[in-house]
């Protein structure tokens, strides 16, 4: 059964959230008990091949988080606003969460940073029914103004306004928080001053629970090891290692075998001839 929002939010057990791009992948999450289901726009990155999650669309992120809803209909489902899509002003924003909700069937959607014109947003999302998930720290979809994908919060300035920025979040409404790439200290730091929750990534064991892309827990593609991510299996190698041994049976001959194949009876096949 799906949690509800405010089951989330006192949860007396860490949080579990991943990552789902497709169809088999929420069927997947829902299968294991997840408690939230994010289709993020890293999907830019780990299922179309993009360098970055600036290229995603809104029409990308509509057509994937169907397919995980229809995959995962008992679970929360977040959905994040893409690159652009609530950056032009709140009218903007609220028309484009709109159309996430009413065409996946997402129970909230996420955006990142805390600026003034964000908080703006988060505040009209909210107060028109539409829960918003929070992203402070490392930022992908700006991570070239923040000089790259690197740790965030590490000196006075940057700990400071990602601290602010996080409780401005609170304050504007949002119902949880992600907090990426930023020392332990300084993320359990934020999970002690704020009410609602806060989702790690690469954020230490401190906060309320933990998000992982699932190609990197799931070692999808080989050799791509990250720090911030731990892989629980080697699906890209095992997944390999069967092409390879089905294109070796083709080429003996070997598959399809008997048991693959269909029979027909003699006399109709005596006819044909």
């Amino acid at each position: 059964m799906k949690r509800s929002l405010p089951e989330l939010q006192t949860s007396p057990q860490p949080l579990v959230m991943v990552t789902a791009y497709d169809y088999p992948g929420g069927r997947h999450a829902e299968a294991a008990g997840v408690d939230l289901i994010l289709v993020g726009d890293s999907l830019g990155n780990v299922v179309l091949g993009y360098d970055s999650t600036a290229p995603v669309t809104l029409a990308d992120m509509i057509h994937h988080a169907r397919a995980v809803r229809r995959g995962a209909p008992d679970t929360f489902m977040v959905v994040d606003l893409p690159f652009g899509t609530y950056h032009t002003g709140v009218q903007d924003a609220m028309r484009n969460a709109v159309r996430v909700i009413q065409e996946t069937g997402a129970d909230a959607i996420k955006m990142e940073g805390a600026s003034p014109e964000i908080l703006a947003v988060v505040q009209t999302l909210t107060r028109n029914g539409i829960p918003v998930m929070g992203h402070v720290g490392l930022m992908p979809q700006t991570a070239t103004a923040q000089g790259g994908l690197k740790v965030q919060g590490k000196d006075d300035a940057s700990a400071r306004a990602t601290l602010e920025g996080a409780q401005e979040l609170e304050a504007a409404g949002a119902f949880a928080l992600v907090l990426e790439v930023i020392p332990a200290r300084l993320a359990k730091l934020i999970s002690e001053k704020l009410t609602i929750p806060t989702i790690g990534i690469g954020a230490g064991v401190g906060c309320d629970g933990q998000v992982l892309v699932t190609h990197d827990l799931l070692g999808v593609y080989e050799g791509e090891e990250k720090k911030i991510a731990k892989r629980y299996a080697e699906v890209g190698q095992i997944s390999r290692e069967a092409i390879e041994k089905y294109a070796a049976e083709v080429r003996a001959r070997e598959f399809p075998a008997k048991d693959n194949s269909f029979v027909m009876k003699d006399e109709v096949l005596d006819k044909l001839y």
